[in-house]
């Protein structure tokens, strides 16, 4: 297991996209005729030639996860299943094995591989896989689990969606008890698609005043937009890290696909990103070197109002300023009231300071 891509460029303050793949296989594999390990992997190829830089699953059986009358609480016109231990069975095949096989298929491929643990079991043999453990909103309260795998030592990230500022505070507190890496926390909104007026991210910027000490990401439920407008805003108020579900076809019924970006649209957000990147600029309160013929041509300079006469002290009403800027600055008017003109200075003449003595 080499570098985490994820913890390299969070530390270079570099904006992170991973794929959420969670359990969209299968409905791929499904659809095209292949197993769910296929399908997996071409997932993996996919969003590694869109330019992601991350892929998640989730790793569950139903049987640990939900009980039996569990209720949905989805979009039942996208995802009609009634109960969550029911939506779980469907999806919870694969175990160690395969796991590891995705795991091996990421790093060939040259993408990070990371899934969601929901016990401990899984929590267990995905540690050798991952360089990056991801916690889901739905642990946040989970203290005893949250322990659990901070004691694996490894950076978290945490979705804090449906919560309150004590509830992701007690889970932070939990971490930082047995784990120094630096944790990432993810804005999240629990509904299955998040509607753009329900997208709260504003919420970033108080986790970024609250938990200062933490990086912060946004772990998105909206439907994408061709303008990536969510996205953007997200990053342009701090979300250095965002975690959107990813899907071969949109228009697949049931699970994630319904309020998942595709490789087009991960390239989108990728694009997106580098122009508001470029937009951004630095925070330096400097000039830019390409503003450099704009102050010497658009600032104003101290010009003769008047023939001034060799010998004669300078005043203020022998004084204008007119463009362009590459003599005395204005700001220095003081500084020439009082001298005298070392030669005689015509009408219109752009003062410099060999004039004056």
């Amino acid at each position: 297991m080499g570098k985490s891509v994820i913890k390299e460029r969070l530390k270079e303050g570099k904006f992170t996209l991973i794929a959420e793949i969670g359990v969209n296989y299968y409905d791929i594999a499904k659809k095209m005729d292949i197993t769910p390990l296929e399908a997996a992997c071409l997932m993996i190829d996919k969003a590694a030639q869109a330019g992601i830089h991350a892929v998640k699953f989730q790793s569950y059986k139903a049987g640990t996860l939900a009980s039996k009358d569990s209720p949905a609480y989805w979009d039942r016109t996208e995802e009609p299943t009634g109960s969550q231990y029911e939506l779980f069975q469907k999806f919870d095949a694969f175990g160690e094995k395969e796991y590891r096989e995705l795991y091996e298929h990421s790093e060939k491929t040259g993408i990070e591989f990371l899934s969601t643990a929901f016990d401990t079991d899984f929590a267990d043999y995905l540690e050798d896989l991952m360089n990056v453990y991801k916690i889901s909103s739905s642990d946040l309260s989970n203290l005893p689990f949250i322990e659990y795998q901070a004691k694996k030592k490894k950076p978290i990230l945490l979705s804090v969606g449906a919560s309150n500022e004590d509830e992701i505070r007690r889970a932070v507190d939990t971490i930082r008890k047995y784990n120094d890496e630096k944790i990432t926390l993810l804005h999240c909104v629990l509904e299955y698609p998040t509607p753009l007026d329900h997208a709260n991210l504003l919420k970033i910027e108080a986790l970024k005043e609250s938990f200062s000490d933490c990086y912060i990401g946004y772990s998105d439920h909206t439907k994408p937009t061709d303008n990536c407008d969510v996205i953007k805003t997200a990053f342009n108020l701090g979300a250095l890290l965002v975690e959107k579900h990813f899907t071969l076809d949109k228009k697949l019924k049931g699970n994630d696909h319904y309020h998942a970006m595709d490789p087009f649209d991960a390239m989108n957000i990728l694009s997106g990103i580098n122009d508001m990147i470029k937009i951004r600029g630095k925070k330096d309160l400097v000039s830019l070197d390409t503003e450099s013929a704009a102050r010497q041509n658009a600032r104003r300079s101290l010009v003769a109002a008047k023939d001034i006469q060799e010998g004669e002290i300078i005043t203020e009403d022998m004084l204008t300023w007119k463009r362009p800027g590459m003599g005395i600055s204005p700001s220095e008017i003081d500084t020439v009231i009082g001298k005298k003109a070392a030669a005689q200075i015509a009408q219109d003449t752009v003062l410099q300071r060999d004039m004056l003595v």
